[in-house]
């Protein structure tokens, strides 16, 4: 195991996928924010008067995927072929589930992709709905699935990813 964003003499790098062959790559990850019992309320049945907040932040954790390589400097501008958010209320929990399913074809995988695309979807509930709940907790932001490449096949194990049908 070595880190492969830093050349022998420890200098940062951006890996050359130059050789790297081109396959069909995926990943899912997931996050939480919680939330007090009201906010969570007032989501769901669309009371937040700055708007549909699964709708707005759908699109904003869309545009975070798209622009990834923008926010963290080793990552690749990517081709994106597909994303899909989705967000389940748990009202037991007093949080909102944020699922993101990233895909490309390309030479470099979209893990950073669709861990970002819930990072920034949590981070839009928040901005909306902070007028009403400043204690909003964003956490366990995670990579759940990963297909293609060299490195093959990722799933955690003890979470349930079956949230995309």
């Amino acid at each position: 195991m070595k880190f492969t964003h830093f050349d022998e003499e420890g200098r940062s790098r951006m890996v050359d996928v130059t050789e790297k062959s081109v396959t069909k790559r995926e990943a899912h990850a997931c996050g939480y924010i919680y939330m007090k019992p009201e906010t969570l309320m007032m989501i769901v049945n669309k009371k937040i008067e700055k708007g549909n907040v699964f709708e707005v932040a759908r699109v904003a954790g869309i545009m975070g995927v798209k622009k990834t390589s923008d926010l963290i400097p080793m990552c690749h501008p990517l081709n994106i072929t597909g994303v899909e958010i989705v967000f389940n209320p748990e009202e037991e929990k007093n949080r909102i589930r944020i699922d993101c399913k990233v895909k490309l074809s390309g030479k470099t995988g979209v893990e950073m992709e669709a861990l970002t695309g819930v990072s920034i979807a949590a981070l839009t509930i928040y901005d909306m709905c902070k007028a009403v709940d400043k204690e909003m907790v964003i956490s366990d932001i995670m990579l759940l699935k990963k297909t293609g490449g060299k490195s093959g096949t990722f799933v955690r194990n003890q979470l349930d990813n079956k949230v995309f049908k």
